[in-house]
């Protein structure tokens, strides 16, 4: 039974786990990270209500949980709380360096390195505390964020740095509800059939809810509320001067942003639509009988290589940009398919060694940071 001291902690044993890697997550993970190839490379209108934005919100779920995994893990070893914040801090320096490298790139998507790196930091003041805590602040986020995501698009637009925190759709402020719903999941144990229907059917509760809104209410909402912004700031904001001070140099916040249901506008019902749509997917994956692990396993071997093919494909794209070359195949018969054949295949063969090279370089940059911690404790 879980107890909480008068701080909010957690200071009984979490339930038993299985030893290893959950292939489940992995597998999600890399239904994910398909996706995003899917979005990137062939992207069409029957693909399109499936991959585009929700892929993300899975990634980023599946990180949370990994994260509250890891901490357990790191727990029930023996290792204290710094030995984990150096080891996360270390992993945020490296993804962030990733992302940014990608970003030179100059292709045409969105890198949400930046912004999961950051993730990383923010979430070191949760990964000790209750799971309803977790619980309710993923709650809390769910509401909070996208607000506070548009007015950073307004007064941060400009700033990498800050944007990449709070300044848009891509934005670790855009994200964390996904992340903190994943580390409160991440405290429940998964390879329980029961634990993973209550995942499911949460997730497609959320995901009817957000469509059935999206077709009744938000369209006569969206009018409404649009209009009287424009009785309040009328049909042309105002310019804003490029030579005054910040703020004063920004632009107004795109408020009616608040009420959109696209794909990638990190809205209110655009999280929630894809909130439910990534824990319905979890849900089933982990419903999944680890006694037939053939579905499971070229799934499972991508989302162990996940941050190499996401790396992988901005790469491609910028070296097909450099030749000329469309990247492109949503309109080819089965494009689809095959770019998934495909990156299913990059998965096997990068996992035929072990780990995928991003991966094994991260694990030796944070244990260098480790080992350092460790050796000045000893002095």
């Amino acid at each position: 039974m879980k107890q909480e001291n008068s701080g909010g902690q957690e200071t009984s044993k979490e339930p038993p786990r299985r030893k290893g890697r959950l292939i489940a997550l992995d597998a999600a993970r890399g239904l994910a990270v398909i996706g995003m190839f899917l979005q990137h490379f062939a992207l069409n209108e029957r693909n399109a209500s499936i991959v585009s934005g929700n892929t993300t919100l899975l990634f980023v779920l599946c990180g949370g949980i990994s994260y509250s995994i890891m901490a357990r893990g790191m727990k029930n070893r023996g290792s204290d709380i710094a030995a984990f914040r150096t080891r996360m801090l270390a992993r945020a320096v490296f993804i962030d360096v990733v992302g940014y490298l990608l970003i030179l790139l100059n292709t045409p998507f969105g890198v949400i390195l930046p912004a999961y790196a950051g993730l990383f930091v923010v979430a070191l003041v949760l990964v000790h505390r209750s799971t309803k805590v977790i619980f309710g602040t993923a709650a809390a986020l769910f509401l909070a964020c996208p607000p506070v995501m548009m007015m950073g698009m307004s007064l941060l637009k400009g700033a990498w740095f800050l944007g990449d925190i709070a300044g848009g759709p891509m934005s670790a402020v855009a994200l964390a509800p996904a992340f903190a719903a994943g580390m409160a999941i991440g405290r429940l144990d998964l390879t329980k059939k029961r634990i993973a229907l209550q995942i499911a059917g949460v997730g497609a509760a959320m995901l009817a809810a957000g469509k059935i809104l999206a077709a009744y209410v938000l369209p006569d909402l969206r009018q409404s509320f649009e209009q009287w912004l424009v009785t309040v700031q009328g049909t042309a904001p105002a310019q804003p001067d490029p030579y005054a001070i910040w703020p004063y140099n920004t632009e107004t916040p795109l408020w009616h942003m608040l009420l959109w249901d696209a794909p990638h506008s990190a809205s209110t019902f655009q999280t929630l639509i894809g909130l439910g749509a990534a824990c319905l997917v979890l849900g089933l994956v982990f419903l999944i009988p680890k006694n037939i692990p053939v579905v499971l396993t070229p799934f499972a071997a991508v989302g162990r290589v996940a941050l190499t093919l996401y790396a992988a494909q901005f790469v491609v794209i910028w070296i097909l940009g450099l030749s000329g070359i469309d990247p492109g195949l949503g309109g080819l018969p089965f494009g689809d398919l095959l770019v998934a054949a495909v990156t299913l295949a990059a998965g096997w063969l990068i996992t035929r060694f072990a780990a995928g090279p991003l991966e094994t370089l991260m694990r030796r940059f944070d244990k260098l940071f480790s080992s350092e911690i460790a050796t000045a404790r000893q002095v």
